[in-house]
């Protein structure tokens, strides 16, 4: 009952097949073998559109990368203060972007609105050169929360990212997730809606190492290719991240992944939300679920080999929190997770909660 995070599951079977034929023979390095080139193509068909593809090691390192081809000296990155950028890269993004300061802003389930990113743009207006300027606003999706941003959502944030001149990154370390749940196209929940650059991730859906920043303006290719470099994320055998990616594609399995995670999150979802004395903190939108139960539930589920996080309350918004003897807990869904898995962890949430 393996419920912490989508980054523990390894890799399916089609994407290390995909890797393991990728080991045969001698091909160009960095990037300039035939597969890598395939794979730039396919991003572009996903897409249905040009872009520049760059491969990544990490999701840390797409985000900070695609911060710092935007921000300039004294740049501004707007955000929310639960995003993975904000919390959870260890100042990468302030490291890579040059000195580059993230602004956090609020933002129920998980999510900024326009009316918030608009007022936090104003506060910089007129510009002053102490205060700096705000030069990129950056959405999660799927948010740190397991919420979705619509299209119109996105489309309204990036109206008025735009209007003031701010770019507008996606952080898509679960962009698979998203689109299944949303029923939408990539182009629709990305360029088209507004987003200039995204970090796409596919680790959390299947993959063992594959991350890749997209630009849609693929003019900023040359100096991101120069940042890169100087970052030390330019892989030499990076046949390898597209081949996790080619089989990450192939016939929808990167679709067909994401739907099975949100599905079984779901169904975690849909009982504890009908169980007295659990409660869900979000609604279960992608591949996580946020619930409130009795911190005595989780000791009584860890002793049946559940795993799990405690989810910190401190970041949650007025209202939202525990009560008394409660614990904020997050379970994660991912393409390995069984139906025996969920129907053993209902089982075991059952007895659990039982007084």
């Amino acid at each position: 009952m393996h419920f912490s995070s989508d980054n523990w599951a390894g890799a399916s079977p089609i994407v290390a097949n995909a890797l393991a034929n990728a080991g045969n023979g001698f091909h160009p390095a960095y990037g300039a073998d035939d597969l890598s080139r395939r794979i730039t193509d396919r991003f572009c068909e996903v897409f249905e559109r040009d872009v520049a593809v760059f491969f990544v090691a990490t999701g840390t390192a797409a985000n900070s990368l695609a911060l710092a081809s935007i921000l300039k000296p004294g740049g501004i990155v707007l955000a929310h203060h639960q995003s993975h950028i904000a919390v959870d890269e260890c100042g990468a993004p302030e490291f890579f972007t040059g000195g580059g300061k993230l602004v956090t802003l609020p933002g129920a389930r998980g999510k900024l609105d326009a009316a918030t990113v608009a007022a936090a743009i104003a506060r910089y207006q007129p510009p002053a050169v102490h205060h700096g300027r705000p030069m990129a606003v950056s959405l999660t999706q799927a948010s740190e929360a397991g919420t979705v941003y619509t299209p119109a959502e996105v489309a309204t944030i990036a109206g008025v990212a735009h209007k003031a001149g701010l770019k507008l990154h996606m952080d898509g370390a679960r962009f698979a997730n998203a689109l299944a749940a949303l029923n939408v196209s990539p182009a629709e929940a990305s360029w088209r809606s507004g987003v200039d650059v995204l970090s796409f991730g596919a680790t959390k859906n299947g993959c063992w190492c594959a991350e890749a920043v997209v630009l849609f303006d693929p003019r900023g290719a040359e100096e991101f290719g120069y940042a890169r470099k100087r970052s030390g994320q330019l892989i030499s055998k990076s046949r390898f991240v597209a081949a996790q990616f080619e089989g990450y594609f192939e016939k929808g399995h990167w679709m067909d992944n994401a739907i099975h995670a949100n599905h079984m999150a779901t169904r975690l979802g849909s009982v504890i939300d009908e169980t007295p004395g659990a409660r869900l903190l979000f609604p279960v939108e992608a591949n996580e679920v946020f619930a409130i139960w009795p911190s005595a539930v989780s000791a009584r589920l860890r002793a049946r080999g559940a795993t799990f996080y405690d989810w910190p309350a401190s970041g949650l918004e007025p209202g939202e929190g525990p009560g008394e003897g409660e614990t904020v807990v997050r379970l994660v869904t991912s393409y390995a997770t069984r139906l025996s898995d969920v129907a053993a962890f209902i089982e075991a949430f059952g007895e659990a909660v039982r007084p």
